[in-house]
Formats: C-alpha cells, structure tokens, sequence
C-alpha cells in the first residue's frame, strides 16, 4: 500500500500539536498588539494581504443560496369577515383544530373557516424548478374559495414540520398570511424551512410541549390559552425590519475569499460559531489545500456539482473540496466526496436525514478504487482512519453542503450517530459465487461506485450459530422482524435494509441461496410478523397522534389484515410450537428490492448486522484521466492491481 497510510492519524497529532504551539507563539504578540489571539482584523481578510506567520487565512465551506427571498403581503388588520383555512393533520391535529375553529367563531362570529377536507394542503414545498401537483392544486383551491388567512398545524417531528410549512409557504406565495403551529423545539425548523424556500419573515405558534403527550383536555386548553393568542398576533402583527433582519442570510462573497485568519484554535472556534463544523477539530481550510485537492478531479473548480435541499445551495467542485481539506480526508479522495455529494442531490436517498427519528447517513464502496485508496473492509472497519475521514466529510457535507443543522432542521430526538464509511468484500463475493452490490446494480466489476444510505440502528448484530444456509436465512428473517422502522415495528412496516454479512456466513447461506437475489427472495417469504403484534405497536406506538377511544384496537387489527397484505399463515419459524400450528394471521415486513446485502466485515466471526434506514443509491466514482500518473507521485499502485477476474 502506499506510504501516506498514517496521513490522518499524523494530521490529527499535528493539529494537537501545532494547536498549543502556535497559541503560545503569539499570545505575546496578540497581548501588545491588542489584537485577540484568535483572529487577526479585517486587514488579513483583504486579496492579496500577507497573513502572519503561524496563521491560516481560511475559505467558507457554504454555497450561494440560490432561492430569492419573496415579498410578503401586508398581514390582516382584523381577522372579522375573513375567510381562514384550517389544514394539516398531523399531531392530534383531530383536537386542536377543531377548537382553533371555534375559537375563531367565537371571536369572529362574520368570519368563514375552511378545513383540511374540504381544501386539503400543499404538502413539502418543492425547491425551485420541481412541480408538485399537491402544491399546485392547493394554491389554486385557496384562490378559488378566496382564503385570506392560513392556519397550519401540527409541526411535531422532522418529516411532518417540513409538510405542514408547505402549506404555509405555498400561501404566503400567492400574497396570503400563514402561521404554522409546532412544538417548541420544531419551531426552529419551520424557519429553516420557510426561509430556505423564500418566505423571509416566517410566522410561528408555539405548542407548549408533545402533542402526542396531552390529554384531549390539556390540547384544547393549550390550544385555547397559549396557541390562539400567537395565531392571531401572527396573522395580524405587521411584519417588522428587525424581523426580517433578524433571519436575513448573509453573503460571504466569492467561494475562494477568505473569510478568516487566525491561529487553529480561532479557525476551529470561529467555525464552529459560523455553524461551519460539528464541533470536532477541523484542519483549516486554506486555499492552498483545498487546490491539492483539485488536482484528483478533471471537473473545473467553479463547475456546479448540485443545488443541494434543504437550503438549495450552489455547491461547487471547490465547495467538496474544502469540506474534505475541513475532514481530515486524503486529497486523493476528491472523486469519492463528489460522489457523496452527487448522492446527497438525491431526493429519495435524502427524504429522511431530518427526521426526529434520526436516521444516520452512512456509504459503502465497492470496485477498485476502495481497495486502492484502503477503504477497509475488515474487522472494525468503520474506525479505520480512511474510512472515519470519509464519514466526517459525510457530516460536514450534510451542514455545509445540503443546510443540515441539529435544532433547527435536523430533528432527532436524541441526536444522530456520527457518519460512517465501509466497503465491500468484493474478493470474498468472488470466493462464495455472490455478485457484489454495484454489479447488481448494472455496473461492472471493475467500475468503482459509491452507495449512500441512511440507518436507523447500528450494533446489536446477530451470531448465526449454525452452518445450515436456510435455518440461518430464517434467523437473518427473525431479525429483519425485530429491526423495524422505529421501536417495536410502529412505523412504516415495508423500509429498506442493509444486511451485513460476513464471509463465513456468507459462504454458508450461498450454498442454499447460490445468488443474493435467491436469499431476499427466501427472506421476504419468511419475514413475516403476526398481525396482532403489528397492530399492537402501531396503535400504542403510533409514530404521530394517538388514535381516539372510539377507534378500538380490535378496529386496527383488522384494518391493519385488510391494508397490509395480511394473510393466514403458519406461524413465522421462531414462533412455532408442537408438531401442527395452528394459522394465524401475518403481515410482511420485507419487499422485493429494498434489500441490500454486504458480504464484509471480520471473516473470523459469524456475524450479520441488519440495518433498516431509507432509500439507498449508487453513484458512479468518475476519475480524472491522469489517475494513474497522479496516484503513481503518491507511491499507490496502478488501479488495474486492483482489478478483480
């Protein structure tokens, strides 16, 4: 392998290093000079000006916005003879706006209110040159029936907040006032969402506390107490400049001014004050490293990679680059980051990384590039320098490069795994007859892709105790029923997983299931859960509101045979009791195509981990034409060493 192997554990030791040494170099100089330790004035900032020794001028890691702010229509001066929808239905939505109606009758006797079934709602606002025919037909309807005030509600997770904005934000559009209802730590993310979508002074009623965790009581007295009062001051209360100055974006300028200079120390600090890093040390972002990096793409450094949701940025080449310097990432992985980045565009693959539910973004490599570069494959691999580098960029990019921020719109409950990075044992398939992930996905073998994927659990892996290929399918089975979307099963019973697999395993299951394709065959026919316990954990675990009293278990029970695919069957093979089951009823928890399965990870060990998250998908990893010649300066070997037959 090449000889640059310890370059990220180096980086980090001399980054410590350098940290205290520079700091108490020039906290003398700072001290006579009145100059603070950590950055040295607006005159290192202009082109041209030398930066002091034992300093770094710095780039942004963030692109141009490039969604235009709207002007909003004055708000009402009364909300008497208005006619007001009251739509969304999320978070006991059932109790609250029914009272929000009364309560503007009450107030408002000439006042008309429209409901959600009667008007419906525009749903997540699309970002700029995508059409959605929810929005579309929202605004039209809100024309038609000459709607002077929109109400939307409830905002309580990180996928239903951005939903219930929508109809905000498609209101405020057309010239109408909105207020969008959330809970308090959601209320943050309502501004993200309308700002990123151009609505520069977003209107908010704070809920006090979980929706899902009052009585009917407490909501209506909430609603009544503490949530009418800010509707009505939302939608009558004059939009002020100091609002808007208040939530204005700024202007960095160009993508290679700097915009900094100090010491490690006060690059760190002022990064992470910018929202600019996740907290941990970066390696500073001078323009210097980040053209090192440059070199290992034939992509323009001004060439736009993606306008990345949810803030629709501008990122460009240069943007990847100075995230990855900003990582700890090699330079000669610039290919592999503007695969990620490329991934990150996607909006299936990217329609979960807000959810209160946390799930963690993570990518896999397969072809010769990973084997080229050590992207590992083995025992703890997800620790290994390369790979955690690769998973901090994939953290960085989300803040910097897509507008991720944890409090304001990326809302896990209790926060998110760092990012991880692995590969695929592409040798191992070859041993055991498996095709490898990116070759069933159409590629070659010996093309070189990135997979990115999202989890929501990590550990708690399974030992198959056994070399019997279909009693460890069943087991494997057993623990895609266990590992559902969300605690107990609640949530969607139909999500995509990442099987881990190790090779031992691996080869074992091959022998009854000669092709992956053979073995989620074989698991979406077993994986099935008796329809009374899915029903259980999604009536008492409902991801959203609480079903009413009216509505029985029993009723879900059925509903949930009718509505999700349930059928009599014999009882799964972990349930089974005597020698004649009797039927009962089960639902699928897997479909054909959400599976994907890894053969990697220590060889040595009889281990699966089973990771159920969203959507997946695979970018090709595009080299510059003087890859080798480049690779070759740095002492790796050709890629075609790295070739597999």
């Amino acid at each position: 392998m090449d000889n640059r192997s310890g370059w990220v554990c180096l980086a980090m030791v001399c980054l410590a290093a350098v940290w205290g040494e520079v700091d108490a170099a020039f906290a003398a100089q700072s001290e006579l000079s009145g100059m603070s330790s950590y950055e040295c004035g607006d005159a290192c900032l202009l082109p041209g000006a030398p930066v002091p020794a034992g300093r770094y001028a710095v780039v942004s890691p963030v692109g141009k916005q490039t969604v235009q702010m709207i002007k909003q229509a004055p708000r009402l001066d009364t909300l008497d003879g208005k006619n007001i929808a009251v739509v969304g239905g999320s978070f006991m939505a059932n109790i609250t706006h029914p009272e929000i109606k009364r309560l503007i009758l009450a107030h408002h006797p000439t006042a008309k209110v429209i409901l959600l079934g009667e008007i419906g709602a525009a749903g997540p606002y699309p970002g700029p040159g995508v059409r959605r025919e929810a929005k579309d037909e929202f605004q039209r309807k809100l024309k038609e029936m000459g709607v002077q005030a929109v109400i939307s509600g409830n905002g309580g997770c990180g996928l239903c907040t951005p939903k219930e904005t929508g109809s905000s934000i498609a209101a405020e559009y057309i010239g109408i006032p909105a207020v969008t209802i959330a809970a308090p730590t959601f209320t943050n993310q309502v501004y993200s969402t309308a700002l990123n979508s151009g609505v520069p002074a977003p209107r908010t009623a704070t809920y006090p506390g979980a929706f899902a965790a009052h009585s009917p009581e407490e909501l209506i007295q909430n609603t009544r107490e503490i949530v009418w009062p800010q509707i009505v001051a939302a939608l009558t209360k004059p939009i002020t400049e100091a609002e808007l100055a208040e939530r204005r974006k700024t202007d960095r300028g160009g993508p290679k001014d700097r915009v900094f200079a100090g010491t490690i120390d006060g690059v760190n600090r002022f990064f992470t004050e910018q929202c600019w890093s996740d907290g941990l040390p970066i390696i500073p972002p001078t323009v210097e490293r980040v053209e090192a990096f440059l070199k290992y793409t034939d992509e323009p450094w001004d060439a736009v990679v993606g306008v990345l949701p949810i803030a629709y940025r501008e990122v460009l080449v240069w943007h990847v680059a100075v995230n990855g310097v900003m990582a700890g990432c090699l330079p000669e992985f610039m290919p592999v980051l503007i695969a990620y980045t490329k991934a990150l565009a996607d909006g299936n693959y990217r329609r979960v990384l807000a959810s209160t539910h946390a799930w963690t973004p993570y990518c896999w490599l397969n072809g010769p590039v990973a084997r080229q570069l050590g992207i590992d494959s083995q025992q703890g691999q997800i620790n290994e320098p390369r790979n955690a580098a690769l998973g901090r960029f994939i953290n960085l990019a989300m803040m910097n490069l897509g507008g991720y921020y944890v409090k304001q719109n990326r809302m896990g409950t209790f926060g998110y795994l760092m990012p991880w990075s692995m590969a695929e044992d592409e040798a191992a398939c070859l041993r055991i007859g498996w095709e490898p992930h990116h070759v069933q996905k159409g590629f070659d073998w010996n093309q070189s892709t990135l997979t990115a994927a999202s989890a929501l659990v990590w550990g708690n892996n399974l030992t198959p105790a056994s070399h019997d290929g279909e009693k460890i399918m069943e087991v494997i089975a057993w623990d895609a029923v266990e590992k559902g979307q969300f605690a107990t099963g609640s949530g969607p019973r139909l999500p995509n997983r990442t099987f881990l697999v190790t090779e031992f395993v691996a080869r074992d299951l091959a022998r009854t299931y000669p092709a992956k394709e053979k073995l989620e065959a074989a698991l979406v026919a077993t994986a099935r859960r008796p329809a009374y316990e899915r029903a259980y954990a999604n009536y008492w675990a409902n991801p959203g509101s609480a079903f009413p009293a009216r509505y029985t278990m029993g009723m879900h029970v059925k509903k949930i045979i009718r509505t999700e695919g349930g059928e009599l069957t014999d009882p799964p093979p972990w349930l089974e009791k005597g020698d004649a089951p009797e039927k009962i009823y089960t639902v699928p928890v897997m479909e054909t195509g959400l599976a994907s399965i890894l053969v990697t990870g220590d060889a040595d060990r009889n281990k699966v981990q089973t990771l159920p998250g969203g959507n997946s998908v695979t970018i090709e990893i595009k080299l510059p034409a003087n890859w080798d010649a480049l690779m070759a300066e740095l002492s790796y070997q050709p890629l075609s060493r790295f070739f597999l037959k």
